[in-house]
């Protein structure tokens, strides 16, 4: 049997390297149908996550491991059709919460480093699958630097900002929600986590970190964890957040071995 002479296209080789789409071939001047076929599924997946909805209980019983102490909050969104059409009303809690976290606060109570909100977001999807796996890797690592979390907050239906009213309500030095990103195609479960300092009402978004695509396709759980917690203790320690923090950690480590070689050289003129 005569073995076909027509060359083999490069590009299919990078398939095997990247999930993006490409080298997708073409029939005529169209893509070929199990291509198109693809697309069309990894759009409706995006989209379902988009109005999917968060099962905040179960939520709460896949992260029974953690044995954290949990709050059920609500944003000002009274659906899901009103949060996506009003982001404002994500932005701050229901009056309910409001006075819920009012009823927990006494005199006494010293406040904590660091509120932890959990949210859908953008997709409930991201939520289930990521929270879980990134609050096992990071809490580790977040109480072995003495850091003091207050209980988790769960908030369906939450934007970004809401996490300054629920730090502030916690008297938390800093804030962090871990919610579910806009999704994409190809990627409906990616999520996000935004770090501030001093939360309080007011705070834009140049006062937060923001950490994306955590998922094991993205920037794996475990890699998530160790950025955020060096990003916590760093803000903590230095009292910042948002455009003057950087995880400049690749940075720090090359200052330091040149500092060593330096040290070293000297060491040896002297010797």
């Amino acid at each position: 049997m005569a073995r076909s002479t027509t060359p083999r296209d490069p590009w299919h080789t990078l398939r095997h390297h990247t999930p993006a789409r490409i080298a997708l071939g073409r029939a005529g001047g169209s893509l070929p149908t199990r291509e198109l076929l693809d697309f069309n599924l990894a759009h409706a997946l995006a989209r379902d996550a988009v109005h999917e909805h968060l099962d905040s209980h179960q939520l709460k019983n896949d992260l029974a491991p953690i044995d954290l102490p949990v709050f059920y909050l609500e944003s000002a969104a009274p659906d899901r059709a009103a949060y996506l059409l009003r982001p404002d009303l994500g932005r701050r809690l229901s009056e309910n919460s409001v006075a819920a976290l009012a009823s927990t606060k006494s005199p006494d109570q010293p406040g904590f480093d660091l509120a932890i909100i959990l949210s859908d977001g953008l997709s409930a999807l991201a939520a289930h699958r990521q929270i879980p796996l990134l609050l096992k890797e990071l809490l580790p690592l977040l109480h072995a630097e003495g850091i003091r979390t207050a209980p988790l907050s769960i908030v369906p239906l939450a934007r970004v900002a809401i996490q300054d009213e629920i730090g502030a309500a916690f008297n938390s030095k800093a804030a962090l929600i871990l919610l579910g990103e806009r999704p994409g195609v190809g990627s409906p479960d990616s999520l996000g986590a935004y770090l501030v300092f001093s939360p309080r009402p007011g705070n834009t978004d140049a006062n937060r970190n923001c950490v994306s695509n955590i998922r094991p396709e993205g920037l794996a759980p475990h890699a998530a964890a160790q950025t955020l917690t060096y990003l916590i203790t760093q803000s903590l320690r230095r009292q910042i957040s948002g455009v003057q923090l950087k995880d400049d950690r690749d940075a720090r480590l090359l200052g330091e071995n040149w500092l060593k070689s330096k040290r070293a050289r000297s060491l040896h003129k002297a010797g």
